[in-house]
């Protein structure tokens, strides 16, 4: 660490708290451009939630269950009676091993772009100065003359339920669960409980899913939210609507939850996933009369700047949309605030939403219910994946593509994909969604060569499925 000969001395150009996505896009952008960057890091190893207990390890996961589920769907094995199980634990020990290899991957970047990580909990003495209580319990004090809030968030666990007991998880301690069990309640339908919930029904655990509302995942295409709800249905899961919990008993080898309604459910373990907080109120903000929000979020400006004029916030912290991938490009777009004065970039309008459901969904653009409202006339197209020889031949069948677009301009206007594979078929629709109105055409995908056999041939066949609508 640099060393302070004043107080009016700077030890680093800027400081970032937290190496997640939104942090890394902030530490390597100032680093490139020639600043002295220290990033703080609470934990022994980079990469934040999404790397440690998010999206990493949950994405790892789930695509160890995925292929368990096809490969004993598959007749080519069903029918020689080697139907294969495996333990939540097992599966875990392979996503800790991608962990690993991710968090090494990202500290390379900081060595390489000579940022100097810095172990511990920082919290603020001043706008400037940085208290940091390291591992080994001693303390330490930085100064910057620009600051970055990229904490991040973690699961909201309301004070009424014994998060201790050993029963009793969050999204980030499911994944240290050490036991199998064979009944589970998930706790709030969101895209983090649909995701488990799949991932725990496909590992043969039965599974209760409570969801506070009437339908699931709300802000998609009611036909996609539809088709999910049926594929759980379907795989065992129970869904419980319009419900909410009253309280939550741990006991030894059980736990009840009692729900406002009157009914009672019993299960192994219970994962509650409603919401999430963000991680501010370790930092004393207080002492530089910064304030977040009731869920911990702090409020910015187009430039990512706090209310304080040399303190920035990016990712999680900072609310919608709360993605990795966003994150990232909040943290570049911070850092050429923080160089130049103002950002001239922002977030992309359509920002696709990936789903890691079993199957899994992807959509970006807009919903049928939103351009029905807005009286658009649009049309759509189809395109159902059991009639595509790539699907057939990986024998993953269930799903389809649906296009929307504009009956008159033929522009495209929502791109709505449920399936395997549906996050990575999505963003060959959004390239073409992002082209100026000329190119962003849905006759492209009838033009166009796509190899074959392959998944992208969905975009041809529903193209031509929805221009035999338009007269």
């Amino acid at each position: 660490m640099p060393h302070r000969k004043s107080k009016n001395a700077y030890d680093y150009d800027a400081i970032i708290i937290g190496t997640g996505p939104a942090g890394e896009g902030v530490a390597m952008q100032l680093a490139k451009a020639g600043k002295t960057v220290g990033v703080v890091e609470r934990y022994s190893s980079v990469g934040g939630g999404c790397t440690h207990w998010g999206t990493i390890p949950s994405k790892a996961l789930r695509h160890s269950v995925s292929r368990l589920v096809e490969y004993n769907a598959n007749p080519l094995f069903a029918d020689n009676n080697n139907s294969r199980s495996l333990r939540f634990v097992d599966i875990m020990q392979h996503a800790s091993g991608v962990v690993r290899k991710q968090s090494s991957l990202r500290a390379s970047f900081y060595d390489r772009n000579e940022v100097n990580v810095i172990n511990g909990e920082a919290s603020f003495i001043d706008k400037h100065t940085l208290n940091i209580q390291k591992p080994d319990g001693s303390v330490d004090e930085i100064r910057a003359k620009q600051i970055v809030l990229a904490t991040g968030s973690r699961p909201y666990t309301p004070k009424d339920i014994d998060f201790n007991h050993p029963r009793i998880f969050n999204s980030d301690t499911i994944l240290s669960m050490d036991f199998q069990p064979k009944t589970i309640i998930v706790y709030g339908a969101g895209v983090i409980g649909s995701e488990y919930a799949s991932i725990f029904r496909g590992l043969g655990i039965k599974v209760d899913l409570v969801n506070m509302r009437d339908r699931l995942l709300s802000f998609l295409d009611a036909e996609i939210s539809d088709a999910l709800s049926y594929h759980l249905w379907n795989s065992g899961v129970v869904i419980r609507h319009n419900e909410e919990y009253e309280s939550v008993e741990g006991h030894d080898n059980h736990v009840i939850m009692n729900l406002k309604s009157g009914k009672k459910m019993r299960a192994d373990c219970l994962l509650f996933a409603n919401g999430r907080t963000g991680n501010t109120d370790m930092l004393n903000l207080k002492n530089i009369e910064l304030k977040a929000d009731g869920r911990g979020l702090l409020k910015v400006n187009q430039n990512y700047k706090t209310d304080i004029d040399n303190i920035y916030a990016v990712g999680d912290v900072v609310g919608y949309p709360s993605l990795a991938s966003a994150a990232y490009n909040q943290g570049r777009f911070a850092a050429e605030a923080m160089l130049k004065g103002e950002c001239h970039k922002t977030l992309i309008e359509d920002i696709p939403t990936g789903i890691y459901t079993i199957p899994e969904i992807s959509s970006v653009g807009k919903t049928e219910q939103e351009l029905t409202q807005a009286k658009v006339p649009y049309e759509v197209g189809r395109a159902q994946f059991k009639h595509l020889a790539r699907a057939q031949i990986a024998d993953t069948s269930v799903g389809s593509l649906k296009l929307l677009f504009h009956r008159e301009t033929k522009q495209l206007l929502g791109i709505h994909c449920f399936g395997e594979r549906a996050s990575e078929i999505v963003h060959i629709g959004q390239a073409i969604m992002q082209q100026d109105a000329e190119a962003n055409n849905i006759e492209y995908f009838v033009n166009t060569t796509f190899n074959y056999p392959t998944m992208a041939e969905a975009y041809r066949v529903a193209a031509l499925n929805g221009l035999n609508r338009v007269f």
